[in-house]
This record gives C-alpha cells, sequence and structure tokens, in this order.
C-alpha cells in the first residue's frame, strides 16, 4: 500500500512538473512574440523621423541655394547684400542645428551626408561674400588709438577663415577671451544666460568657464587647457595643438586638431575632420551646481557618445587612425574649477 501512494505521489509530481514547464515555456513564447511586436513597432517611427528629416532637410537646403542664387542680382545694391548674406547665414545655421537635433535617430551616413551639404552651402556663402562685398573692410583714416577691445576684433577678423567654417562665427561680436599667453581666464555665468561665446588665439592659457552658454567657438589655441560648462547649442573648435578640453554640448564639431585630448559629454556623436592624435575620454568636470546646470541644459545622462566619434576624412570601414579612446590610467581624475580666486579677465 505504502508502495503504491508513493507511486502515486511520483507520479503527481511529475505531471505537476510537466504542467509547470509547459506553463513556463508558453510564458516565454508570449514574451518573445511581445518583445518582436515592440521591436517593429519601434522601427517604424524611427523609419517615419529619418523620412520626415529628409524632407524638411531637402526643402530648408532648395531654399538657402535659391537665396545664395540671387546674391549676384542684387549686387549692384552692396547696402543690401551684408542684410541679404546675414540671413542666408542664419538660414544655415538653422539647417546645421536641425541636423543636431535630428542626429539621435538618423543613421550615420544621413547624419555625414547632411553636415558635408551644409559645410558646401558655408563655403559658397564664403565664396560669394569674398567675391561681392568689398575686400577693404578696415580703413584707418587717422591715427587716434585704438582700444584693446578693437584691436581683438580686428585681429580676430583679418584672420583667415578655412573653407568648413561659417565665416560669420568668426566675424560675430561675441564677448570672449582673445589673443592672451600664460594666463588663467574665468568666466562666471550662473545668474545669467549668456549667448555666444568665443575663445580664440589664445597659448599656454587655462580657461574655466561656471555656468549655461548657448554655443561656444574656440580657434588658434595651444598648449591651453579649457574647461567649460554645459553648452545648450553646439561647440565649434578649429585649430587646437597640445590642449586638453573637457567640453559638455548637444554638437561637438572639432577641426584641424593636433596631439589634444577630449573629455566630452555630447548628446550627438561628435565629429572631426583634418586632426590627428587627438584622444576620447568621458566628461570630467565639477563645480558647486554642475548638475542643475546639465539637467537645464538636457545633458545629465551619460550617453556614452563621447567614444562614437565620426572622422569626416576617413570614409573606410576600419577605425580611423586619426583619433583613439584615451587610455583610463593616463585620463585626468575629477577637475573641480569651483575655485574662483585665480585671476579674472573682464568679459
Amino acid at each position: 500500500m505504502d508502495d503504491e501512494m508513493e507511486k502515486e505521489i511520483i507520479s503527481d509530481t511529475k505531471e505537476a512538473e510537466t504542467a509547470l514547464q509547459k506553463k513556463h515555456l508558453s510564458m516565454l513564447d508570449r514574451l518573445s512574440k511581445r518583445q518582436q511586436s515592440r521591436s517593429t513597432t519601434s522601427t517604424e517611427p524611427s523609419t517615419d523621423s529619418t523620412s520626415s528629416f529628409l524632407s524638411r532637410f531637402s526643402q530648408l537646403k532648395s531654399s538657402i541655394e535659391s537665396h545664395l542664387a540671387e546674391s549676384q542680382s542684387i549686387s549692384s545694391d552692396p547696402s543690401q547684400l551684408k542684410p541679404h548674406f546675414d540671413k542666408i547665414s542664419e538660414s544655415i545655421s538653422d539647417l546645421e542645428k536641425l541636423v543636431a537635433e535630428s542626429s539621435y535617430f538618423l543613421p550615420s551616413y544621413d547624419v555625414r551626408s547632411s553636415l558635408k551639404a551644409v559645410s558646401d552651402l558655408k563655403r559658397s556663402l564664403d565664396s560669394l561674400s569674398s567675391e561681392l562685398i568689398p575686400k577693404k573692410k578696415f580703413s584707418f583714416k587717422n591715427k587716434a588709438k585704438t582700444s584693446k577691445k578693437d584691436q581683438d576684433s580686428v585681429v580676430t577678423e583679418s584672420k583667415p577663415v578655412r573653407d568648413s567654417v561659417q565665416p560669420s562665427y568668426v566675424a560675430r561680436d561675441s564677448p570672449g577671451f582673445r589673443n592672451k599667453t600664460g594666463e588663467v581666464l574665468v568666466g562666471e555665468f550662473k545668474d545669467s544666460e549668456i549667448g555666444e561665446f568665443t575663445i580664440s588665439d589664445l597659448d599656454s592659457c587655462e580657461v574655466r568657464i561656471i555656468g549655461c552658454i548657448r554655443a561656444l567657438f574656440i580657434h588658434r589655441l595651444k598648449n591651453c587647457r579649457v574647461y567649460v560648462g554645459p553648452v545648450t547649442g553646439s561647440i565649434l573648435i578649429e585649430e587646437a595643438e597640445g590642449c586638453v578640453f573637457a567640453i559638455a554640448s548637444h554638437q561637438i564639431r572639432i577641426h584641424g586638431a593636433r596631439r589634444s585630448d577630449f573629455y566630452l559629454r555630447v548628446r550627438s556623436r561628435p565629429i572631426v575632420e583634418d586632426c590627428n592624435d587627438v584622444r576620447f575620454a568621458p566628461y570630467c568636470l565639477s563645480y558647486g551646481g554642475i548638475e542643475e546646470d546639465l539637467r537645464g541644459a538636457d545633458l545629465d545622462a551619460e550617453t556614452g557618445n563621447w567614444a562614437n566619434v565620426d572622422d569626416f576624412r576617413w570614409l573606410r570601414a576600419v577605425q580611423s587612425p586619426n583619433w583613439s579612446i584615451l587610455p583610463e590610467n593616463e585620463r585626468v581624475g575629477i577637475v573641480d574649477i569651483s575655485n574662483l580666486e585665480s585671476m579674472k579677465e573682464e568679459i
């Protein structure tokens, strides 16, 4: 009797295990189908978004090209050329912003080709500006002493502009640090948001910017350290050698950099052009209130894009030799720039 009861118990246990296994397999099957359904659904908006972007981009690009074509017809009235070119410049900036904002879902090829089209438009604008606007932009009619600010402006504007950079980046009369050697330059914008900020022609300087700015333009730096709080728009770096940058922005573009390290927090893939021996690592900056500033700039989340660099001069499938990941044992620690007691440059 005991043997029969034992057999019944074993039989019931096996049946229960079999039922449980079937239930488990059924659940896994439902989860798998649900995941497949979600994956299929999630790809559709991306396709739609890409198609919508390409259509919008094409319309804006055609509009800019039409305005560029009109430049020759209004060249007889020089007073109209500057506002005409300024309007085109703003449209190109808007187009580049559209690419930056859409780069989160666009395929890499579409990002590269779109930014290449933007660069071509900038070159066309630069060429027309040089051709149609009289080149004698600076004339000193008297011997009056020029202020230091004016001297900085002249030096900045008279430098040649590389073909991939929009002329207005350099010509804009934005606040900034210019033409310094061996100084610590500090800007604090915690209580008021500043617009465009320019850092140019520095040698062996350290730049510290606390707070948010909307756009940052960096030109011709040598042996400098640049520590910048969140930038809500884009950062353009052109010609840097032997420098260290800790920067956070929605879009970062680097042109003509040599032997420099970049510690980045960026929403879209950083872009390098004509660079060599540049290395990348995650953002390492700290100061009182930086977390709040990063949240306000929508840069609080680490995307990992600091390591997803696009080299526009390297189109092969293999890794570009022009940039690399900075080894962990060579990275600086957290850089805290909260102490503003160092010498400041007035803005």
